[in-house]
């Protein structure tokens, strides 16, 4: 059974190119980063050596790699940090729901319907703002 532990990267050495193309990593002078040879990214590693991100991206989230001394393993640490957020926005609309669904049960329903809608239209660009800063 093979192993996965993670390998510190060596900044001197050459390895293949994490984007899956047969391209080659290689060190770029004065500076702490790697260039690919084929597909030109451009790749530059976290402060304690084992994780290599991407830099110029057109994903919402920065990719980032882990060498196995074999082969290149997508690192998810970094998409884990999104899911409280995500708990809290879907627990805030699970509320809402629940609420809107008791006030048209009570016996001034309408009166308060309306308050609730308004209220709810006037919060609605505070979670899409939440939503958009827990995105980075």
């Amino acid at each position: 059974m093979r192993t996965y532990k993670s390998q510190k990267i060596d900044h001197q050495s050459s390895y293949p190119c994490p984007c899956r193309r047969s391209g080659h990593l290689q060190p770029i002078t004065l500076t702490e980063a790697f260039g690919c040879d084929r597909c030109q990214h451009i790749f530059v590693l976290q402060e304690d050596g084992y994780v290599m991100e991407q830099l110029s991206t057109h994903y919402p989230y920065k990719r980032a790699w882990r060498w196995t001394g074999e082969q290149w393993r997508l690192d998810r640490s970094t998409l884990n940090l999104s899911y409280p957020s995500l708990l809290v926005m879907t627990s805030v609309v699970l509320m809402a729901f629940f609420l809107l669904l008791a006030t048209v049960q009570s016996p001034q329903g309408t009166r308060t319907l309306i308050h609730l809608v308004i209220t709810l239209t006037a919060l609605a660009p505070l979670g899409v703002v939440f939503w958009l800063a827990s995105r980075r």
